[in-house]
């Protein structure tokens, strides 16, 4: 070992340190850990996702009776006979009055908990798990309960027990049509489930408002309460809104285990994904036809949706 005399005194000669190069290879590559992660996303993506989407666009121009094979190319003739019939198109018509109905009555629920949870001092936390927690429920377990404890016909029901008390006879509120009492079950069911999600959404948007704002217009005279939810709140959650109506409006048309769980056995109310789960999957085993209706209803959300995105300025800034 080399050695410098520093007044005499022996040292050892500092080693020269050489700097680190980069990591070469694909290890070291940012691309390859990206490609690394997410592959079996992508993968999954691909083969549960895009693949039958695409198997069901090329069959909705095929006839393909009791087979997901197609056999004869016959154009649009599925998407004629499907547009011919009555239940599906009735269906359509049927959850586009129900989606005008469920999505400003959602939205205006899970706003209204949101303000409410936001405004609490103490216990803020359990009352948003209170209301969030009926989002993790099953669908179909969710039907269950309301169809048999909640709304039964007979009158060991919850809601005839409460009707009783009031004189009123029990009510077979799944067994029949007229009057349509279960619209009644099916939009207290989705409420209860949906509301507490989209509290969240709200409750975040909430917190996220800057307090300068309420600040400074208390002291240009705003009184607290409607005026300031008018003028400051709702505009800073336009964003959140349009958002949560969008998503609102996709799953009132996707709409398919409570309906076929509250009302499997009847031929009235069925949203349309029930109509395309017995043309499918039914006697006639149509898997031609049930992917054509599937386009239908794929290009009736894309166009509702793009309506309420243009309506509601999705995407627009704020300065506009």
């Amino acid at each position: 070992m080399s050695t410098t005399t520093t007044r005499g005194v022996a040292r050892p000669a500092s080693a020269k340190a050489s700097p680190a190069g980069p990591r070469r290879g694909l290890r070291g590559s940012s691309t390859f850990n990206f490609w690394l992660f997410t592959s079996p996303f992508l993968i999954g993506l691909t083969v549960f996702v895009y693949v039958p989407i695409g198997w069901s666009l090329w069959l909705s121009f095929f006839e393909a009776r009791f087979t997901v094979t197609p056999s004869k190319f016959v154009g649009f003739d599925n998407y004629w006979q499907m547009l011919q019939d009555s239940k599906f198109t009735g269906s359509l018509v049927t959850f586009t009055v129900f989606a005008a109905f469920i999505v400003p009555a959602t939205w205006a629920l899970s706003l209204g908990l949101a303000l409410l949870v936001n405004r609490l001092r103490f216990m803020k936390a359990f009352f948003r798990s209170v209301f969030f927690l009926p989002t993790a429920c099953s669908y179909v377990a969710a039907a269950l309960i309301w169809k048999m404890s909640m709304f039964s016909g007979v009158r060991f029901g919850l809601m005839n027990t409460i009707l009783g008390w009031f004189g009123v006879e029990n009510i077979a509120w799944l067994a029949n049509p007229d009057p349509p009492w279960y619209w009644l079950v099916i939009v207290t069911l989705r409420l209860w489930l949906q509301a507490g999600f989209y509290m969240i959404l709200f409750l975040a948007a909430l917190q996220n408002i800057p307090p300068e704002l309420y600040e400074a217009a208390a002291i240009d005279g705003a009184k607290p309460g409607w005026q300031t939810f008018r003028y400051i709140t709702l505009p800073q959650l336009r964003a959140t809104s349009t958002a949560v109506i969008l998503l609102l409006v996709i799953a009132a048309y996707q709409a398919f285990d409570e309906f076929y769980n509250l009302l499997a056995k009847t031929t009235w109310g069925r949203p349309p994904l029930v109509e395309l789960y017995y043309t499918a999957l039914g006697e006639s085993q149509d898997y031609g036809e049930g992917s054509a209706g599937a386009v239908i209803l794929t290009l009736l959300i894309l166009i509702v949706t793009l309506a309420q995105g243009k309506f509601l300025g999705f995407g627009r800034g704020d300065d506009k």
